[in-house]
C-alpha cells in the first residue's frame, strides 16, 4: 500500500530548542508529544507511507520544527507552513520555505469578518504566488468564509487551493444543507480541492461515522475523485478513537467509491498536490 496522509500535525516536548509562540503554553499541548516516530506507529501499519505535515499553532510563525521534520525524511514528508498573512512582502518568505520542502500555505480568517479576510494585500500576493510556483492556499475555514474565497478563486484562477476537513459542515453537530451546497460551488474553479478528514469532529463524531457519508457523497459529485484526498488530521483523530477508523472509512465503507475512486482519495490527490515534481 502507498497511502498519503495529507493533514498530521507534528510537535516536540523539548521545548527548549522549539520554543512555543506567545501566548500557548506546555498545557496547551495536548498530547504533550506527538513526533514523527510516534505518528509512523501508528500509520504505517494502516498502509500510509507519506504524509504532509501542518504548522501547529503552538509555534507561531516559527516553521523550524516542520521543516526538521521534513529534512529527516524528505523522501515522505512535504510542508503546509503558516506565515504572517499580513505582511505587506510574504513572497521572499515562501520561496525560502518552498525550497526546504514546503509545498503550501494554511491561510484563515484571523480577527477579519468572515466576507472580507481575504482582502489584505499580503494574501493577495500570496495567491499570486502560489500560482506561479504551484503553492497551494490550504484554508482552515467554515462555510461563511466561502463566497470571499470564492471571490478570491475567480481572481486568481491558477492558483492550488485547498478546503481543509470538508470546510468543518458539521462541526455543531449538524450538516445544514445550505453549506453543503455553498462548498460544492467551489467546485467550479478546477483548481479547488478538498480535504476529506476530520472525521472526530465532524456530524455525530463517532465511529465508524456513516452519518458523513451523504455529506462526503455530496462532495465527490461536485469535486470528482482527482480533487479530493483523505487525512487523518493526527494526533487529534486518536485523541478518543483510532487510526485505523479514519483511513477506514474511504478505504472500506464509501460504497460509492470505486477502487480507482479510493487511489484518488488515498494517494494520487495529494501526490499531485504536495509531492508532484520533488
Amino acid at each position: 500500500m502507498n497511502f498519503i496522509d495529507a493533514h498530521v500535525h507534528l510537535w516536540t516536548p523539548d521545548t527548549g530548542h522549539y520554543p512555543l509562540a506567545a501566548g500557548f503554553r506546555r498545557a496547551n499541548m495536548e498530547p504533550p508529544s506527538f513526533t514523527a516516530e510516534e505518528f509512523w506507529k501508528l500509520a504505517g501499519p494502516a498502509g500510509v507511507n507519506r504524509a504532509v505535515l501542518i504548522q501547529m499553532s503552538f509555534y507561531g510563525h516559527d516553521n523550524q520544527y516542520m521543516l526538521d521534520a521534513i529534512q529527516m525524511d524528505p523522501h515522505r514528508l512535504r510542508g503546509v507552513a503558516v506565515i504572517d498573512q499580513n505582511a505587506a512582502h510574504p513572497e521572499p518568505e515562501m520561496l525560502r520555505l518552498k525550497a526546504q520542502g514546503v509545498r503550501g500555505f494554511r491561510i484563515y480568517p484571523k480577527d477579519l469578518p468572515p466576507e472580507r479576510w481575504l482582502d489584505a494585500e499580503g494574501l493577495h500576493k500570496m495567491f499570486a504566488l502560489g500560482a506561479k510556483e504551484n503553492l497551494a492556499m490550504c484554508c482552515l475555514i467554515d462555510p461563511n468564509a466561502l463566497p470571499a474565497l470564492g471571490r478570491a478563486c475567480a481572481k486568481y484562477p491558477d492558483t492550488p487551493v485547498v478546503i481543509d476537513h470538508l470546510c468543518r459542515i458539521g462541526a455543531s453537530g449538524d450538516i445544514v444543507e445550505r453549506d453543503v451546497a455553498a462548498l460544492c460551488r467551489l467546485a467550479a474553479n478546477k483548481q479547488t480541492s478538498v480535504k476529506v478528514s476530520a472525521f472526530y469532529a465532524l456530524g455525530k463524531k463517532r465511529p465508524p461515522y456513516f452519518d458523513l457519508a451523504p455529506l462526503i457523497r455530496r462532495v465527490f459529485d461536485a469535486f470528482g475523485p482527482e480533487r479530493l484526498m483523505w487525512a487523518s488530521d493526527c494526533p487529534f483523530q486518536v485523541v478518543e478513537q483510532t487510526y485505523r477508523q479514519s483511513i477506514d472509512l474511504v478505504r472500506a465503507s464509501l460504497d460509492f467509491l470505486s477502487p480507482a475512486d479510493k487511489d484518488w482519495l488515498l494517494h494520487k490527490t495529494a501526490e499531485r498536490l504536495f509531492f508532484a515534481g520533488a
